[in-house]
């Protein structure tokens, strides 16, 4: 049967990952620059991100600059542009097919319980597959930064360390897996299966026989 609760959760927690996940696509804080070779004094914090870096100094001046072309841009870094987008562009859609599927809701009325719960089912795994889909490229981020911070033959100051985005990502990923889980799971086919009656005997109940009991045959008396 079709659980509100599980569905209300779902949805307020897919909803919170989707909006942490539209966060992290927009915060240049993906990559942030190592410091290694033992340097006390850092003058420069470079932040990178998908859309633009920033150069913070140690006076707090903050300068930001989106990239010049997309292009230009590592294969990685178009790939994880491409799956982020859409990644919140299966949220907005999954959000609507959840509402208007969620059972405290009566978009498409009160009578179309089973088509209600068909689109809420299928709004859950809309918001599993972008959480998978976000999660791709923070993974893949995570893994080339610490691989290239472990690579000898890299230069120190090329080398980057992980940026707060990256946590938050795994967050909004888990968000939108766990949400959609219970929505999926929460929207389940409304509706009990029938019993089956088999022949007139079960149609009578007991009472049948105990009527067909008490009826005697009449004596006729001459």
């Amino acid at each position: 049967m079709t659980s509100t609760g599980l569905q209300l959760m779902g949805v307020v927690l897919a909803v919170l990952g989707g909006v942490g996940g539209a966060l992290v696509c927009a915060a240049p804080l993906w990559r942030v620059s190592a410091f290694v070779g033992g340097e006390l004094v850092i003058a420069q914090v470079l932040w990178e991100g998908l859309w633009m870096n920033c150069l913070s100094q140690t006076t707090g001046h903050i300068q930001c600059k989106t990239y010049d072309s997309t292009l230009a841009l590592p294969t990685s870094a178009q790939v994880a542009r491409s799956l982020t987008v859409l990644s919140l562009l299966l949220c907005l859609l999954a959000l609507m097919l959840g509402v208007a599927g969620a059972k405290c809701t009566h978009c498409m009325g009160d009578d179309n319980q089973a088509s209600k719960a068909r689109l809420a089912r299928i709004a859950g795994l809309l918001f599993i597959v972008a959480g998978l889909a976000y999660l791709i490229p923070i993974c893949w981020t995570a893994y080339a930064i610490i691989r290239d911070f472990y690579d000898p033959n890299i230069a120190a100051p090329l080398k980057r360390e992980l940026g707060p985005a990256l946590y938050l990502g795994w967050g909004a990923s888990v968000l939108l897996l766990v949400g959609g889980a219970l929505l999926h799971v929460g929207s389940s086919a409304p509706g009990g299966r029938a019993l089956p009656v088999f022949g007139g005997a079960a149609k009578d109940g007991p009472h049948g026989g105990a009527a067909g009991e008490l009826k005697k045959p009449e004596k006729a008396f001459v």
